[in-house]
């Protein structure tokens, strides 16, 4: 069973960062790739990034892109984003996943993501 638990949500003013963290538990070896996605109201989920757990490669959706750093700690058993320069789009509910597959790649579908963790709220305003 894999268990993920995001924190580190919260106010942030334009402009600013703030860090993510999934904390993973359970059948650890089937974490090959963890993603993050975000979801805002009325608006359908959206990848934000992806790691492969093992050789350290990402992927970035082309919106957040140079503001954003996906990095696992498999020491830790945890995920991170890192978010800098935060803009008002960036306001979401954002969930970790992470998938058991390694054929679709750094996907940013989630479909192809099998766990979920429940989420934590970013919100940027002045």
């Amino acid at each position: 069973q894999v268990q993920l638990v995001e924190s580190g949500g919260g106010l942030v003013q334009p402009g600013g960062s703030l860090s993510l963290s999934c904390a993973t538990s359970g059948r650890t070896f089937d974490m090959h790739v963890m993603g993050w996605f975000r979801q805002a109201p009325g608006k359908e989920r959206e990848f934000v990034a992806a790691i492969n757990r093992i050789n350290r490669l990402t992927r970035y959706a082309d919106s957040v892109k140079g503001r954003f750093t996906i990095s696992t700690d498999n020491a830790k058993n945890t995920v991170n984003l890192q978010m800098n320069n935060l803009k008002p789009e960036d306001t979401a509910v954002y969930y970790c996943a992470s998938s058991s597959h390694t054929e679709w790649g750094l996907t940013s579908n989630s479909d192809h993501y099998n766990s979920w963790g429940l989420g934590t709220q970013v919100t940027v305003v002045v």
